[in-house]
């Protein structure tokens, strides 16, 4: 009997941002009824499951992450019928439907915070983490974005705590009311058929139930792969607790009980060991985490060589590693490449030929570039707290405050905001060339667009890329990267060349070319590069 492989193991992930990616009414935000316009290029492009954004009604503070209603549509997007249309809109293309679901925290207009606060004696005032504190707050505690995490509520003369922004209050889960709601919460969206949550900041949830001050850190700045240690403390007490990997076993089971099989894949942070304790021992906490090293990224075949050595040890099977080159939070990374497009041939292909789920945040499959929108005059929340600090000297630093920048609109085509609204877009299109566009990719047969429709086919049509083991082939060429992935009786090997030449490489006996990009000369016994490409041969 053939053994049955989960579904979620062998996807690949398309990240839309709902506020930027397809406006149907005119007035400059994107929505559900544009989206679905939009599907059928998706399904072009080979797009298996798409993951959103939160469109859940909010005050749009934090532009949907901070939550005021988890069951109902908000206004800017569309309503209820519009998500149900949606959901069957994607299902009838044969693709699954994820939604961002943040568990951590909500909007501080949420009901359940606004009775909260009302008074000291109210039924919900334990939702939420509220502490008095002598002369000031609590404990030291640093929220994510560098502030403290305490703020002062002058009505009951007490503070709450945030791990994100202040007015995002987090959830208390050592109620459980709260986790019976919140539970409710992904029973009611998995019963309307979504196949899957992408769980926010899951790594904050439980903070310590004493207080206990954070130790000090010499480290100031955070990195997406490592929130533990920053603005001089380690986070030990509200990040990362033991709570937290037992919730994620809970949160497993709400979604096993579901025919369908839906999946959970969390953002967290830490050691490689915290991220397995996410994904519990036994494989029964979480079905995967963001691995986020691919985004800080060295262009130099010893890092991607160590790279796939650790995941394919620490992450060996039952585990699957997770490839990530963006996302809403991140610079945009053919920036980090210098727009070179051969580059992100390379680097996309490594994504997408790992072992591994590779996730896609929209745009990169067009090469969209990062805008230059200043702190002074950005909408993103944390660019507010820091409008005085200069673009050029965040980018000196490595840090990112303004992420407006990488949410700019999809570029459609050359008509007047490339396509994507007939009103003043809610964050500026910025210059293009028609070239960039995903009409004109569509034409060209050497685009970023088809080098990604050939990646999602090829993937999405490969039992050996979605389940086969991962093993390094020795090269003494020192910018070359060979791997083979190997299933039963069949091989793929991929060679991509991260530097200006090599020698020719023998093609093995019998082998088939599968796919080949950027500077490679082919002959019936070798090839050769002279700059960046790939061969992906069959063998």
């Amino acid at each position: 009997m053939q053994k049955q492989f989960e579904w979620w193991k062998e996807t690949s992930l398309y990240q839309i941002y709902p506020w930027s990616f397809q406006d149907s009414n005119g007035d400059g935000i994107g929505d559900l009824l544009g989206i679905i316009s939009r599907l059928d290029e998706l399904q072009e492009l080979g797009v298996e499951t798409i993951w959103f954004s939160p469109f859940f009604r909010s005050p749009g503070k934090d532009f949907g992450y901070d939550i005021s209603d988890y069951l109902t549509i908000d206004p800017r997007f569309g309503t209820m019928d519009d998500c149900n249309l949606l959901i069957k809109s994607i299902h009838k293309r044969k693709m699954k439907i994820v939604l961002d679901m943040v568990m951590n925290h909500t909007s501080n207009e949420h009901p359940w915070f606004l009775e909260s606060q009302s008074s000291l004696s109210n039924p919900k005032r334990d939702f939420y983490i509220w502490q008095r504190g002598i002369g000031g707050p609590p404990n030291n505690w640093k929220s994510m974005v560098g502030s403290s995490g305490w703020n002062w509520d002058a009505n009951t003369k007490e503070y709450y705590y945030t791990n994100f922004l202040s007015f995002q209050p987090d959830l208390n889960y050592r109620n459980p009311k709260v986790k019976k709601q919140m539970f409710g919460v992904l029973d009611f969206w998995l019963k309307k058929g979504i196949d899957g949550f992408r769980l926010d900041i899951f790594n904050s949830i439980f903070k310590d139930d004493i207080f206990r001050d954070n130790p000090p850190s010499i480290r100031f700045f955070p990195t997406p792969d490592n929130h533990d240690e920053a603005f001089f403390q380690k986070k030990q007490h509200n990040l990362n607790l033991p709570e937290s990997f037992a919730l994620a076993k809970e949160v497993r089971k709400v979604v096993s009980k579901y025919k369908h099989k839906p999946f959970l894949i969390g953002e967290v942070s830490g050691s490689d060991s915290t991220l397995k304790s996410y994904l519990g021992e036994k494989a029964d906490g979480l079905n995967l985490v963001f691995q986020f090293e691919l985004i800080h990224f060295k262009w130099d075949v010893s890092f991607f060589k160590n790279l796939l050595t650790k995941n394919e040890l620490q992450f060996a099977n039952p585990y699957q590693p997770v490839y990530v080159l963006g996302n809403h939070d991140q610079r945009r990374y053919i920036d980090r490449l210098g727009g070179n497009i051969e580059k992100a041939k390379v680097i996309s292909t490594l994504q997408f030929t790992a072992r591994g789920i590779p996730v896609v945040y929209y745009g990169e499959e067009i090469g969209r570039k990062e805008g230059k929108l200043s702190n002074f005059f950005g909408k993103d929340p944390i660019a507010k707290m820091n409008r005085w600090v200069p673009l050029f000297l965040t980018k000196i630093l490595g840090i990112y405050i303004n992420r407006d920048n990488c949410r700019l609109p999809m570029l459609w085509d050359s008509s007047p905001n490339a396509g994507f609204s007939t009103g003043i877009p809610w964050l500026p299109v910025g210059s293009f060339e028609e070239k960039e566009t995903v009409t004109n990719q569509k034409k060209d047969p050497q685009s970023l667009w088809n080098h990604y429709k050939t990646l999602f086919h090829l993937r999405k049509t490969s039992t050996v890329l979605k389940r086969g083991n991962l093993t390094l082939v020795p090269s003494n060429e020192k910018s070359l990267l060979s791997f083979e992935r190997n299933y039963q009786k069949s091989t793929i090997r991929v060679n991509l060349c991260f530097g200006d030449r090599t020698d020719p490489i023998q093609i093995p006996k019998d082998a088939r070319v599968v796919y080949q990009f950027g500077k490679v000369s082919l002959t019936k016994t070798d090839f050769t590069f002279s700059g960046y490409g790939g061969v992906l041969l069959e063998c």
